[in-house]
C-alpha cells in the first residue's frame, strides 16, 4: 500500500530565511508519527508547508499525499482531499457559528468525494455524537468559531472539527500546548478515535507527556531544519531526560534519517 504521506528532500523558507533544510519523512496508513525538537527547529513550519499556508515557500524537494503531488494542490484543494491542520493558536471567526462552519466544511469534503451532502438534522446528530466523546456542551455549536473560548476550549474545538471531518492526514501543531491533564486526556481520546488503517497523523509537540496518551508509531527529532534522529516512544523519554543538546551537537554526523 502506498504511504499516506511521503516527503523527500524538502526545503522551505519564510521570507529570506531558510527553515527546512532537507526533510525526509514517510507516514503509512494507520500510523501516528510525532515530531519533536528545540524551538526554531522547523516543526510548525513543516506543518504549515504541508497545509499550504501563505508565506511559506518550498524551494526544493517533493511531497506526495496519497499518490498525488501535494505541492501542486491549492490549500483549499488539500483540505477537500482530507488534509487537516489543528493550529497551535486557533483563530477566531466572529459571526460564523461552529455549526455553520463545520457543516459547510464537511459538505465540501463530501462533494469532493461525490457523496451526498448532510442536511441540518443529519449534521446535528453527527456533531452531538462527536461532542459527547470530547465532553463538550452542544451549545458550543451555536457560538462563533473560537470567539470568547478559553485556550483549552479552542483546542477541544479543533479536535471536534477533526473528528467530524475525519481527515486522511491530520497535522496537529502543539495541540497539547496550554492544556491541563484532564483536557489533555479528553483531546487525546478524540485523536485516538481517529486512528484507522487508511489515515495518518503527524503530531508536533514539545513534551513527552502527550505521548503517554497518544502512543506514536515513530518519534522524529527535527533540529536545524532536518530530521536528525528517529525511533520509537523510548526516544521521547530520552529527550525528556537529556534535552536536545546531545543531538544538536552531533546530529549531522551521527543522526539517523527517517
Amino acid at each position: 500500500m502506498a504511504p499516506i504521506l511521503k516527503i523527500r528532500g524538502l526545503h522551505a523558507r519564510v521570507e529570506e530565511r531558510e527553515i527546512l533544510r532537507g526533510v525526509d519523512l514517510e507516514i503509512g496508513g494507520g500510523e501516528v508519527h510525532a515530531v519533536m525538537g528545540p524551538n526554531g527547529s522547523g516543526k510548525s513550519t513543516l506543518a504549515y508547508v504541508l497545509a499550504g499556508r501563505d508565506g511559506y515557500e518550498v524551494t526544493a524537494g517533493e511531497v506526495w499525499y496519497q499518490g498525488r503531488n501535494l505541492l501542486e494542490m491549492a490549500p483549499e484543494e488539500r483540505a477537500r482531499a482530507g488534509l487537516f491542520l489543528a493550529f497551535q493558536y486557533p483563530v477566531e471567526i466572529p459571526g460564523v457559528t461552529n455549526a455553520y462552519f463545520l457543516r459547510a466544511a464537511l459538505n465540501a469534503q463530501r462533494r469532493q468525494r461525490g457523496a451526498p451532502e448532510l442536511d441540518a438534522m443529519e449534521f446535528l446528530n453527527l456533531a452531538r455524537e462527536k461532542m459527547k466523546l470530547l465532553e463538550m456542551d452542544p451549545a458550543f455549536l451555536n457560538r462563533p468559531v473560537n470567539e470568547g473560548f478559553s485556550g483549552g476550549e479552542k483546542k477541544r474545538n479543533e479536535v471536534l472539527q477533526m473528528t467530524i471531518l475525519q481527515p486522511k492526514l491530520a497535522l496537529l501543531d502543539e495541540t497539547d500546548s496550554g492544556l491541563d491533564i484532564d483536557a489533555l486526556k479528553i483531546v487525546s481520546r478524540g485523536v485516538n478515535a481517529l486512528r484507522a488503517p487508511d489515515r495518518g497523523v503527524l503530531l508536533v509537540t514539545h513534551y513527552q507527556r502527550l505521548l503517554n496518551f497518544i502512543v506514536p508509531d515513530r518519534v522524529h527529532v527535527l533540529a536545524g531544519g532536518r530530521i536528525v534522529r528517529s525511533g520509537g516512544k523510548e526516544l521521547a523519554h530520552e529527550l525528556e531526560e537529556r534535552g536536545y543538546g546531545w543531538l544538536e551537537d552531533g546530529a549531522v554526523a551521527g543522526g539517523r534519517r527517517a
